[in-house]
Order: structure tokens, then C-alpha cells, then sequence
């Protein structure tokens, strides 16, 4: 967190949050609540860069799970389209990953395969759908306990089936991590985070 964000803390404690105005899109792209016509759902994607290394250098999560961007002594809670971090391969060879808030993660700690063949990380920073376009590179990763490949057949068979993943790891630098299958719906509950923070009544 930057240190003029902490001193305004200190300095205004009861600004009210805000909810509903930041959101977090599949790639890990920043959109804010905007009036203009062309604006798709009624946000529009977040182009300065200066001001997206602003929100990430101070964004971060609640003991609830609920994940925010603290502008100043005003926290601003985010609506997630999926997971509260975004993943893409930071190096191919070892295979190891970044946030999209362009932090390094040193531990993979857990992998998980949605209904729709999607793979969600848990590293030390958080949970985190992998980007789609690196994909098919983790994908690669999926082998059997021996550490052959896994074949088409049985991958299809996870995606399409939601088949039996006992006996897959996820294989990445040092880590082999037995694959879990999850329903997308469950992913908030099961990994500690909240898609849409709002107040209390």
C-alpha cells in the first residue's frame, strides 16, 4: 500500500466505503461505473495506466473476503466477475505465475478445474482464475501421478463429464498439486471471497 494512502487512513478513518462503482473483469481488467451511452453494463474499462498501477499497488481483502481498492482514506469495494486475482504465465519453463496486479507468486498452493475447463490457482496472494489465454500452456501441466501427460481423452472427459480427477496434479515449478474439480457457484465459498461486497442493511 502506498504511504500517502496509509497517512490519508490516519488522517480521515470514518470516509464510508464505497460499493458497486469498481469492478474486475475474467482478464483482470479494471472497470468503473460510467454514465456514458457506450458503455457496456454500464462500466467502462479503466485505460490510464498510471491510475491501474494505482489501484494495484493498493488493492487487497477484508477479513470477510471482500476485496478493495483503498483510494486515499476511502476504501472502494470491487464486484469480481469471477476471482478477486487474475493469473498468466509470468515463465514457461519452469512453469510459474504472476497476479495481475504484477506480482510474482512464489508458492502454487492449490489448482482447481471449473465446469467450463477453466483453472483457478490459489497461491500465497489469494485465489485467481488463470487467464484463458495462457491456458492451453497450464494445460500442459495436467499429467498422472507417474508424470506422464494427460491424454486428450481424459481431459476431455474432465471438462465435458466433469469426470473423475482422481490421480491428475497440476505440475508447476516444484509444486504437484492434485486437481480438483469445482462447480464455478462454489468457487466464492470454498475459497474465502465474495463476488459482490455490499452493506450491511
Amino acid at each position: 500500500m502506498d504511504p500517502v494512502v496509509k497517512l490519508a487512513m490516519a488522517k480521515w478513518p470514518t470516509v464510508p466505503a464505497v460499493y458497486g462503482w469498481l469492478a474486475l473483469d475474467r482478464r483482470g481488467r479494471w472497470s468503473i461505473k460510467s454514465e456514458s451511452p457506450g458503455a457496456a453494463s454500464g462500466f467502462e474499462l479503466v485505460g490510464n495506466q498510471k491510475l491501474i498501477d494505482f489501484i494495484n499497488r493498493n488493492y487487497g481483502r477484508d477479513d470477510a473476503g471482500c476485496w478493495y481498492f483503498q483510494n486515499g482514506p476511502q476504501r472502494v469495494y470491487v464486484d469480481l466477475a469471477y476471482t478477486p486475482l487474475v493469473y498468466r504465465v509470468a515463465r514457461a519453463h519452469p512453469l510459474s505465475f504472476e497476479t495481475h496486479t504484477q506480482a510474482a507468486c512464489a508458492t502454487t498452493q492449490a489448482a482447481y478445474m471449473d465446469e467450463d475447463g477453466n483453472l483457478v490457482l490459489v497461491t500465497e496472494h489469494g485465489p485467481g482464475l488463470l487467464v484463458d489465454r495462457d491456458l492451453p500452456r497450464a494445460l500442459e501441466a495436467l499429467a498422472y501421478a507417474d508424470g506422464h501427460a494427460l491424454d486428450e481423452e481424459r481431459l476431455l472427459a474432465l471438462i465435458e463429464a466433469g469426470g473423475d480427477a482422481d490421480g491428475v496434479y497440476f505440475k508447476a515449478g516444484d509444486a504437484s498439486l492434485a486437481l480438483a474439480l469445482v462447480r464455478s457457484q462454489e468457487l466464492p465459498q470454498r475459497l474465502g471471497y465474495v463476488r459482490e461486497p455490499r452493506p450491511e442493511p
